[in-house]
């Protein structure tokens, strides 16, 4: 009886109990009740406890972070470069009746007293940026922090571009997009989110360009005006809101200006913008060695191979199929002395196996990463099972770093190519770990929903700082799936698992584009679809394209039709007889080959012009792929084209996206472009028809620039250089262009071996002048430089070089060409 009146008066309690499952609480900012300068920091804090802390760095980088009552207040940052330094600039802080403002010499930021609401202004008070709403926060006590976001005006006529990558047009704006590292295989158009997380985006507001950079690693939502009601927002799931607002107003100043905030890698090897040649997977060692044979004896250049996952003993990070790769360093030994770069592929899952070295040693020193309670995470990926370093953890990453000692140092691998590092989970439907695994995060411990968006950015530079002590004189070249922003400081992208349609043509442009615009230049697709095979017209128009991306790779499932398990070794011969899934530029009959070479041969005439592309990325974080809106953001009509790109700051082109395409409407932003091809020149702010036959891809170079050419080599070491070429293209007025050499290797480019080269052009009605100036020690090899003038509107009667009449050749063309025994020469005059 007892039992029965206990278990009632239990029932009644429950029943009038006011207690809750959870307790939500929602926060905005009231008013402003004190607030504190320290130098360039401005403090304020509300009634209600909400405070923002506004940090000037540049006069043109504002950093806002908002803290409540709990917060961790930390300004570790993996996305920040280490190296980025803020300046010292010259603040005005004054206090109004209802609002606070601080102004730079380039922009000024006013603060609402009611409300903390901020809003950016220019140098001329024309307004960049409004608060809609401004700062919210939404917790709870059994889940903690669910949102943190912030709201913006989006007026009518404003454009968003950036935010990485993204399976979408140009313009973000009128959707929202997710960043949180996907393994999205055979992802299609709109497909949200992808392999990796670049919170980052310009905007155009009245032809005026700013940024926001949301340094947050959660996932984070952004959305650009999604319900058509002129408000942008961008938010998280936890963490803290912390953003930067970054000043252009140019476009290509907002991209910059972010990317030296959040870093710029080094100087690749040069043959890493040579062509690349990957599949899943050639093996034995005998078919790798027919493919180089193949390159060479075809006379396509070819300066890399790849070993995929196959090459490796049952999925073992590390270690060599010793049936398939008995020898792997002769391998790589006889392909070096070929031309070629071998680059092989390490995962970040580790084989659970107690006869597999790594696996003790990573379990015995608790490198692998674990559940609240200490349990080890084990998951499918390519091993059944696997356990996966936390790369987070200083140690791990010193660690993993020394595993590459024998790829590197005694195998001489030339490169690496870290894959599934989202982390990417097989069976599981949310592809990667739960949120409650740990990790160290650099002292920071975390779980793995703060942690998820760097995992892959973490272990890419675990693998660069191990590649770079293994070979110290050796410009290293890694290759990496996911990331984070400011991971473009260690490793070039490629777009993912694309597949053979003409739509991911398309996507291949606007990806990497985006993601070039956000940071991140080193970057290209897998040529040709890595899903499904292409047609001959496809995959002849995506090598065109390719040419134009800083990463030139070519890749395939090859005999992974399926996307299949492990392949044994006695199927070996069976899988090599299937060559209809090859994907070589030679597997498309005769007349492909011969226009598939002659593309390949083009990307390695313009080394010279990515090369000098790169530095400039490199030294001041000018992107090399840029839209039209990012040449000229006050042309309406550059803002909404999707097509036509520039690379590097001196050639438009315009790829062939559309199957039996033979001509196109290509719309010319301001200036004069000159047709590579057939040195027609076009006038800009107009679209005009341009043909397009399939042996060849339009691109047009802008009037005034010299352009470098480089003579075709099988590889980019095959022999040294005994001629430049350079390109003039006459336009009217003063014009500058660049050219960078060194020895596309090593490190001596440091310590002044290399050579810029800047020339000045001016273009008169009756003459032409071209100037130029140098600086470093590096010695060139050539001694003759042979220059052609296109477009001159006059017929030349005298030419001299640094003061000496010297002959001018009238080519079948009716340009003009001389040569040039001095490559150290300073003024051309012709007239």
């Amino acid at each position: 009886m007892s039992e029965i009146n206990a278990q009632e008066q239990q029932t009644t309690s429950e029943e009038t109990s006011d207690r809750k499952p959870d307790i939500i609480s929602r926060h905005r900012p009231g008013r402003v009740i004190s607030h504190e300068r320290r130098d360039q920091q401005f403090i304020f804090t509300t009634e209600n406890k909400v405070e923002l802390q506004i940090s000037v760095h540049t006069p043109d980088i504002i950093q806002l972070k908002y803290f409540m009552v709990g917060d961790v207040r930390s300004d570790f940052s993996y996305a920040v470069d280490p190296g980025f330094e803020a300046e010292e600039v010259a603040v005005q802080f004054e206090e109004d009746e209802g609002y606070f403002k601080f102004t730079t010499p380039s922009l000024s930021g006013i603060i609402t007293k009611k409300n903390l609401r901020v809003h950016f202004f220019d140098s001329e008070g024309n307004m960049l940026c409004e608060d809609q709403h401004g700062f919210y926060r939404r917790e709870s006590l059994m889940k903690g922090i669910s949102e943190i976001k912030v709201t913006k005006q989006a007026p009518a006529g404003d454009h968003f571009y950036g935010l990485g990558d993204k399976a979408f047009k140009q313009d973000l704006r009128g959707r929202a997009f997710e960043n949180w590292n996907t393994d999205a295989y055979a992802y299609t158009r709109g497909k949200d989110p992808l392999y990796r997380s670049v919170p980052f985006y310009a905007a155009v507001h009245n032809g005026r360009a700013y940024g926001i950079f949301f340094d947050n690693t959660y996932r984070t939502r952004f959305s650009f005006d999604r319900k058509g009601n002129n408000i942008s927002s961008f938010s998280s799931e936890g963490g803290v809101m912390n953003y930067y607002f970054i000043n252009g107003p140019a476009l290509t100043e907002v991209t910059e200006r972010y990317t030296r905030l959040t870093g710029t890698p080094e100087m690749p090897p040069l043959w890493a913008l040579g062509y690349h040649q990957c599949r899943w997977s050639y093996y034995p060692d005998s078919r790798v060695r027919e493919l180089a044979a193949a390159f060479r004896e075809k006379q396509i250049p070819c300066d890399a191979l790849y070993l995929d996952i196959d090459y490796m003993d049952d999925y073992r990070v590390f270690t060599w199929d010793e049936e398939l790769f008995p020898d792997p360093e002769g391998l790589i030994r006889d392909l070096k002395e070929q031309g070629f770069e071998t680059i092989v592929m390490i995962n970040p899952g580790v084989k659970v196996d107690n006869d597999y070295e790594l696996y003790r040693q990573g379990r015995d020193k608790g490198y692998f990463c674990t559940r609240p309670d200490g349990e080890m995470v084990i998951a499918p990926v390519w091993p059944p099972e696997c356990a996966f370093p936390d790369f987070t953890n200083p140690e791990v990453r010193a660690w993993w770093g020394g595993l590459y000692e024998d790829l590197m140092a005694r195998k001489k691998v030339s490169g690496i190519w870290n894959d599934m590092n989202e982390p990417a989970v097989f069976e599981v439907e949310s592809k990667t770990f739960p949120n409650h695994v740990r990790h160290d995060f650099d002292g920071h411990p975390c779980s793995h929903k703060k942690a998820h968006n760097i995992y892959g950015m973490q272990m890419a530079r675990a693998s660069l700082e191990g590649m770079k002590k293994q070979n110290p004189d050796k410009r290293p070249f890694l290759l990496t799936r996911a990331n984070f922003a400011g991971g473009q400081r260690y490793a070039a992208l490629w777009t993912g698992d694309n597949i053979a349609t003409w739509d991911h043509l398309r996507l291949a442009s606007e990806q990497s584009i985006r993601l070039s615009i956000s940071g991140y230049s080193f970057v290209g697709s897998d040529v040709g679809g890595f899903v499904e095979k292409p047609s001959a017209e496809l995959f002849t128009r995506w090598l065109q394209l390719a040419i134009f991306h800083p990463l030139f790779r070519n890749h395939t499932m090859g005999y992974n039709v399926d996307g299949a398990a492990a392949v044994k070794k006695e199927e070996v011969e069976l899988r090599r007889a299937q060559s209809d899934t090859d994907q070589e530029p030679w597997v498309f009959g005769d007349d492909h080959t011969a226009i598939n070479r002659s593309m390949i041969e083009l990307r390695y005439r313009l080394l010279h012009y990515l090369y000098t592309a790169f530095y400039h990325y490199v030294q001041q974080g000018t992107p090399i792929l840029r839209p039209l809106s990012y040449y000229d953001q006050s042309d309406e009509q550059a803002l909404s084209q999707k097509g036509p790109f520039l690379f590097g700051d001196d050639i438009l082109v315009a790829p062939v996206l559309e199957p039996g395409t033979t001509a196109l409407e290509v719309y010319f932003p301001e200036g004069g472009w000159y047709d590579f091809r057939t040195g027609e020149r076009y006038e800009g702010r107009q679209t005009h028809q341009v043909e397009a036959p399939l042996e060849a891809i339009p691109f047009f170079v802008r009037a005034g620039a010299v352009l470098p050419l480089r003579e075709v080599m099988q590889h980019t070491q095959e022999r040294a250089l005994q001629q430049l070429e350079l390109n003039v293209y006459y336009g009217e007025g003063e014009t500058t262009s660049r050219l960078y050499e060194d020895a596309g290797e090593g490190y001596d480019y440091e310590s002044g071996a290399y050579r810029l080269t800047t020339f000045r052009q001016q273009g008169q009605s009756d003459r032409l002048s071209l100037s130029a100036e140098r600086e470093g020690d590096y010695e060139l090899a050539y001694a003759e430089v042979e220059v052609t003038i296109l477009g001159l509107p006059f017929e030349p009667s005298a030419v001299h070089v640094d003061g000496r009449r010297v002959p001018l050749e009238k080519t079948a063309d009716g340009d003009y060409t001389l040569y040039l025994s001095d490559p150290d020469f300073k003024e051309v005059d012709i007239k």
